[in-house]
């Protein structure tokens, strides 16, 4: 009873949706229709329906319902709790209803909390919001049922990846979604604002929040996803250029840009096209990337479908999606003013600059994510990773951040660099100072020496724009800026060392003997088989001494789970201020001896501490407009009052 109460949520769900549509299409027209009226009902009926719909399906993996279909085949009754409960999202049915329901709720609040535009406008930006959302609906509802049951009930479940099973990954996939629809909300408030010729300031604040909010969770996901990829997987790397990491970072990219504008826009005018065209390719990315994680043309541990229809209806969805986007932003782009002018040296031409070089990334990263795909469609396998992506990057990479950290110094409008000059060569002196001490004592290879380098330069210029001002009384908004930008020079200091400076060694130990790499000595001291919940493991006891210091326990493991049958390898870390050792044991090389594989990493969780600080800067920008907001719609809303009483 509980899968079919879910199902038919869905399906209310989905019938409001197409309610949503046509209301608010009538609206946008200024149709004197009652059901014209509709638009906000609906959109917040959806979202509790939709909500209660995935409750349910949660709640049948909590208690391991495995008469259903999709239960059966990613639970099992011996799973920890946490894990039957990620298992509601960790497949890809549940996936594809968890984005529904988050776009569902993101609109509900939209048709109850937003009252800044005028009505016509956002009648049309829930239109949209319901047009989205129907199509997925729909991929749900006719292709991937995850209420479907089976003719007779499973024995026991098959299990969730045993990759997937681990804490990070656990609530990974929710913060990537909670971005992406984020961006389906922008998209929506883009086509509205077109349909009514409103791109305008007011739709600029309004569309904000959303942005950063999106903004935010994909910093996090991608930053937990690096993490769980680096510790999990064994191999000792953080990023790949994977086409799932990929998917994930190109959305960022356009959302980063897309936040700029709007930003620009809501301030000073400006920026007007530019904000309308990175809110249509943000979530064309957000899109692209569901096409490529859930339509089963890759082969990774987060593309869950394999099915070629799903993969067609998915296509399908994105031709629709985007191709309708770009011919509402043709149509309607000529009717988009220009918005107020300004020189090249001000900051809104340092945002221009950024913008294109945060575009010709994401080209860079697009065209190598997809390149391989339609070379193998042609019958040519080809393999596009670092040598590509660094270097090809880096052109654009380095530009972007010299101006990053000249352009808050600027002045709005118009501005002229001698005014600045002198702030920027103290910043360059620093980077400079860095990139002869380290290639003096060090040198690595081009690109990290230059990450050094600008790192440390974009530090110290990212704390400029505190000069000189009352900290106290400075708006959190700008706070927010200068922590993100600082927590991105801090990323990057530790990218540029992870490359510089890391250190791997692979040996054959006894139990006794030991291994000495960068400042540890490791010493093999037992090797034991242990048991948990849902697995066996061989587990490696390890000491290592910093120094000559006091030994660290480590105990890397190889795991063979048996609900999916599946070998893992869980690693072993030790941190210090300076860095990481990663452990990993592997197989009996003979006898008496064991592989172990160890790394020396300097400085290497200064990457995710970096990207923690960005998502903690735009927390403060968030809700420094949040405040920002508040206190202009007070202003006007005691102004409306006086006014009405002087009418009076």
């Amino acid at each position: 009873m509980i899968a079919e109460l879910g199902l038919a949520a869905l399906w209310l769900a989905a019938a409001l949706a197409a309610l949503q549509l046509v209301a608010g299409v009538l609206a946008a027209r200024q149709e004197d229709s009652e059901l014209a009226l509709l638009a906000r009902p609906a959109a917040v009926v959806q979202g509790a329906l939709c909500l209660f719909s995935f409750a349910m399906l949660v709640w049948l993996f909590a208690r391991t319902d495995l008469s259903v279909k999709l239960v059966a085949m990613n639970s099992h009754s011996m799973k920890p709790m946490v894990f039957k409960l990620a298992g509601s999202w960790g497949n890809h049915e549940g996936s594809m209803l968890l984005w529904v329901t988050v776009m569902s709720a993101a609109g509900a609040l939209i048709g109850f909390l937003e009252r800044r535009l005028p009505e016509r406008t956002m009648q049309a930006t829930l239109a949209a919001q319901g047009f989205v959302a129907l199509g997925f609906y729909a991929f749900l509802l006719f292709s991937s049922n995850p209420f479907e049951r089976l003719p007779v009930p499973a024995l026991e479940g098959n299990g969730l990846n045993p990759l997937l099973q681990d804490i990070g990954l656990a609530f990974h996939p929710p913060t990537l979604y909670l971005g992406y629809v984020g961006l389906s909300v922008a998209f929506s408030f883009v086509v509205g604002a077109l349909l009514t010729r409103s791109v305008t300031p007011d739709f600029a604040r309004a569309m904000r929040p959303w942005v950063l909010g999106a903004w935010i969770f994909l910093t996090i996901g991608i930053t937990a996803g690096s993490y769980w990829a680096y510790y999990e997987l064994g191999w000792g790397g953080w990023w790949f250029w994977d086409p799932v990491e990929n998917a994930s970072l190109m959305p960022w990219l356009a959302a980063t840009a897309l936040l700029h504008s709007a930003s620009v826009l809501a301030a000073r005018d400006a920026l007007r096209t530019w904000t309308v065209m990175l809110g249509v390719v943000a979530f064309s990315m957000s899109m692209i990337g569901t096409f490529l994680v859930r339509s089963g043309i890759l082969t990774s541990v987060h593309a869950f479908a394999v099915d070629p229809e799903r993969g067609a209806f998915i296509l399908a969805l994105l031709m629709i999606y985007i191709g309708g986007a770009l011919a509402v932003f043709g149509f309607r782009a000529g009717t988009v003013a220009e918005g107020e002018r300004f020189a090249l040296v001000s900051r809104e031409g340092a945002l221009v600059i950024n913008n294109v070089m945060l575009s010709a990334i994401l080209g860079v990263v697009l065209l190598g994510t997809l390149y391989p795909l339609l070379t193998e469609a042609l019958g040519v396998r080809v393999s596009v990773g670092p040598p590509y992506f660094d270097p090809a990057g880096a052109i654009f990479t380095l530009p972007m951040l010299l101006v990053m950290a000249a352009g808050p110094l600027l002045r709005w409008r118009r501005d002229r660099l001698q005014r600045v000059k002198a702030p920027l060569i103290a910043a360059g002196m620093v980077g400079l100072a860095v990139l002869v001490g380290v290639f003096a004592f060090a040198g690595p290879g081009v690109l990290p020496l230059l990450g050094l380098a600008l790192g440390a330069g974009l530090a110290v210029a990212s704390l400029l724009p505190l000069r000189g001002r009352k900290l106290a009384r400075l708006p959190l908004a700008t706070w927010g800026m200068v922590v993100a930008h600082f927590g991105i020079a801090v990323a990057l200091i530790g990218m540029a060392s992870d490359s510089a400076f890391s250190e791997e060694r692979l040996a054959a130990l006894k139990i006794g003997d030991s291994a000495e790499i960068g400042p540890w000595k490791v010493t093999l001291a037992a090797v034991s088989p242990v048991a948990g919940p849902n697995w066996n493991a061989i587990e490696g006891v390890m000491l290592a001494s910093y120094s000559d210091g006091p030994p660290a326990r480590l105990a890397p493991q190889a795991r063979s789970f048996w609900t999916p049958p599946q070998e893992t390898t869980e690693s072993a870390l030790e941190t210090r201020w300076n860095g990481q050792l990663y452990a990993v044991l592997g197989k009996a090389a003979d006898g008496e001896r064991w592989q172990v594989r160890l790394w020396w990493k300097p400085f290497v969780t200064l990457i995710w501490f970096g990207g923690l600080l960005v998502a903690f800067g735009g927390v403060l920008a968030l809700l420094g407009r949040l405040a920002q907001d508040l206190r202009r719609r007070t202003i006007a809303r005691k102004g409306a009052a006086r006014r009405a009483e002087l009418s009076a």
